[in-house]
């Protein structure tokens, strides 16, 4: 607080107008290191005080010029951080009432002085200076950082505005897009209906079916619009097959020669490409491509198999096969069951079942998908390999180890068969 020799450390400013007693006190002042101004006038002492900073000014009372009193509340005016003492020989109580309800002294010093208690009342003046000017120090820092506060907060509510403004202006966007978007796709399904009636009426059929599957929690976000839009967009390329085509092959596909069967097959692609003119989501893209391909790899355009289909297209072609078959509803179920394990994935024909409803089922019991499996849960049927093994029976209580067989068997050879489970 008062290093001692160093040129920077606060000074003392003492006043007495009896020249031994200011050189007595200087000299006690300076041996303990403190850096001392002295004067016999109190006027002169307030021309310094206007000139130089003071930690402590120490004044004698009774003065020719100016009562020392009188001269600490105008040095107050001047310097009001300093620490003020009044030493004197006569400390009378109107004094003391006086300099108190003033508020302008700091401590008094009787005359003749103790040298330790002048020593302890000199370091407690500093010590009272340094809170004081610190306090004041930190207030106007404090008042600094409210007013920047108070800018930067008026900053962040009128960027926050700005935000709210943009948020707003690309919610209309996206709405505007949301909505130009399904005019796109309601275009296209017009785009079919002129062409052919008959296949207008099948991809809304196909779109309502997708639609249900999509709605479950079995998909990602960019796989349930994978799939919404492939049911929209999946048959766009038919328009390049000549009608007559299209007929020949709902009604008599066995008729068709080797080339007609390839211009049907290449409609995927056709489909993809004229897709991308509406969206140019890669998934998107893969799912039409491959929403003829068949689990076991026998399907077109790129003979994909299994896991390498995406999972949107695998629903998708339960979905297009049910509608184009042209069975009746219960026929077209059976040739879906027969083609479970190849040419559709068995956990797409569970979904297919379960969110359709198109099989009645006894009230106790329900449909479920492979993943859905818990512990506890009762088999309504049977499950068996491929070549008739019998993996659970009927009426087992499934546990987490049955449960892991069957899974792990799945990834081995699929397992086709619905799966049934008591309520």
């Amino acid at each position: 607080m008062n290093p001692s020799g160093d040129p920077h450390s606060p000074r003392i400013l003492v006043v007495d107008d009896e020249a031994i007693v200011l050189g007595a006190l200087k000299e006690t002042l300076e041996r303990d290191g403190h850096r001392v101004t002295a004067t016999t006038s109190p006027i002169r002492a307030l021309e310094m005080l206007r000139d130089q900073d003071f930690a402590v000014i120490l004044s004698d009372h009774r003065m020719p010029e100016m009562m020392g009193l009188d001269f600490l509340i105008e040095s107050r005016k001047i310097r009001p951080n300093a620490s003020r003492i009044l030493i004197t020989a006569v400390l009378s109580l109107p004094t003391i009432v006086e300099a108190i309800n003033k508020g302008e002294i700091f401590r008094f010093v009787a005359k003749p002085w103790l040298r330790e208690e002048l020593a302890a009342t000199i370091r407690n003046a500093f010590q009272r200076h340094h809170l004081v000017s610190e306090n004041e120090r930190l207030s106007a820092q404090t008042q600094e950082l409210n007013s920047r506060l108070m800018v930067a907060n008026a900053s962040l509510a009128r960027q926050v505005k700005d935000l709210e403004k943009q948020k707003s202006a690309l919610d209309a966007a996206n709405q505007d897009l949301a909505t130009s978007y399904d005019h796109s796709l309601d275009l296209c399904s017009r785009i079919l209906a002129t062409y052919d009636p008959y296949l207008g009426g099948q991809t809304k059929a196909v779109v309502e079916i997708a639609q249900c599957m999509a709605d479950t929690n079995h998909f990602t976000d960019g796989e349930r619009h994978a799939l919404r839009t492939g049911a929209w967009l999946c048959d766009l390329g038919l328009i390049g097959i000549p009608r007559e085509l299209l007929r020949a092959f709902r009604t008599h596909p066995s008729r068709l020669t080797e080339r007609e069967r390839e211009s049907i097959q290449t409609h995927p692609i056709y489909s993809q490409t004229l897709a991308s003119y509406v969206d140019t989501n890669p998934l998107v893209a893969e799912t039409i491509r491959a929403h003829h391909e068949r689990f076991d790899g026998t399907g077109f355009p790129d003979a994909l198999r299994a896991q390498s289909i995406p999972w949107p297209a695998r629903c998708l072609a339960v979905a297009v096969c049910f509608v184009e078959s042209g069975l009746a509803k219960e026929k077209a179920i059976e040739a879906i069951l027969a083609e479970s394990g190849k040419a559709f994935d068995p956990e797409a024909v569970r979904l297919f079942l379960k969110v359709t409803h198109l099989v009645q089922l006894p009230r106790q019991v329900h449909e479920i998908m492979l993943e859905e499996l818990q512990p506890g849960m009762v088999l309504a049927n049977g499950l068996y390999s491929p070549h008739g093994l019998l993996l659970v029976g009927e009426g087992q209580t499934l546990s987490a180890s049955t449960i892991a067989k069957i899974r792990n068997h799945n990834l081995i050879s699929a397992i086709s068969q619905r799966l049934l489970v008591y309520s």
